[in-house]
C-alpha cells in the first residue's frame, strides 16, 4: 500500500511538472515567442537550456577521477557495503556509517526518480533503496541558494532527461555542500564551484544502473 502511495505521488508529480511545461510552450507560442519556442522544443543542433532554466559550465572532462579531484570533491568509488535487508521503520543518519547512506537496511519501498523541492526530501530508508536499484542519488545542503539548486534542477534534466536519478534536500547533516551516492559508491564536494558540474556529471556516467537489482 506504501509504495503504492508513493508511485501515485509521483506520478502526480510528473503530471504537474508537464502541465507547467505545457502552459510555459502556449503562452510563448502565443506571444509569437518564435525564439523562446525554438528553445523550448530544440533545433537541430545541440539542445538548448530551455527558456527560464538556470545556465550551467559546459563539459570540460568526462572522467569522474579527474573531475573530482579539479572540484576538490572526494570520491570514493567503493565504499565498504553495510547490508541490503529491509526494514519497515524510521531510519535515521544515525542507522549508517556512511554519510550520506550508499547501502544499509533499507525500507521496503522506494522512491520514483525525480527532483523533490526543498523541505520534501523522501524518507532515508526508502531513499537508500533506490540505491540498490541503480539510482544516482544527488543532494544539497540545507541553506543552498535557490541559484544553486536552480542550475541543479538544469543539470538534472541534461543528463538524460533524470533517467534514474533524484535530486534533493539532505537530511543527514552531511558536511559536504552536494554530494552524489550510488550504491557503495559516494561523491562528496565541500563547497559549490563551476568544476562540481563535471564531477557530478562523471559519477554519474561511471555508477549509474551499477545497483544489486536493477528496476526499469
Amino acid at each position: 500500500m506504501e509504495k503504492l502511495e508513493a508511485e501515485k505521488a509521483a506520478a502526480a508529480r510528473r503530471k504537474r511538472l508537464q502541465l507547467v511545461f505545457a502552459s510555459v510552450l502556449v503562452v510563448a507560442l502565443l506571444a509569437g515567442g518564435g525564439v523562446a519556442a525554438a528553445v523550448l522544443l530544440g533545433g537541430d543542433d545541440e539542445p538548448e537550456v530551455a527558456a527560464g532554466a538556470a545556465s550551467i559550465p559546459a563539459l570540460k572532462t568526462g572522467d569522474v577521477k579527474e573531475a573530482a579531484k579539479l572540484a576538490g570533491c572526494k570520491y570514493e568509488p567503493k565504499v565498504a557495503n553495510e547490508g541490503a535487508g529491509h526494514e519497515e521503520k524510521d531510519f535515521k543518519a544515525s542507522d549508517y556509517k556512511q554519510n550520506p547512506p550508499t547501502s544499509g537496511n533499507h525500507h521496503p519501498t522506494w522512491y520514483e526518480d525525480g527532483i523533490y523541492a526543498p523541505g520534501d526530501t523522501p524518507e532515508l530508508g526508502r531513499l537508500v533503496h533506490t540505491l540498490e536499484h541503480g539510482r544516482i542519488d544527488i543532494q544539497y545542503k540545507p541553506g543552498t541558494s535557490p541559484e544553486t539548486v536552480a542550475q541543479l534542477e538544469t543539470l538534472y534534466n541534461e543528463m538524460d532527461g533524470g533517467h534514474h536519478l533524484l535530486l534533493f534536500e539532505n537530511t543527514t547533516g552531511m558536511s559536504a555542500a552536494v554530494a552524489a551516492t550510488a550504491w557503495d559508491a559516494s561523491l562528496t564536494c565541500p563547497t559549490m564551484k563551476p568544476e562540481v558540474f563535471d564531477a557530478i556529471r562523471g559519477f554519474r556516467k561511471e555508477h549509474i544502473d551499477k545497483g544489486p537489482e536493477i528496476v526499469p
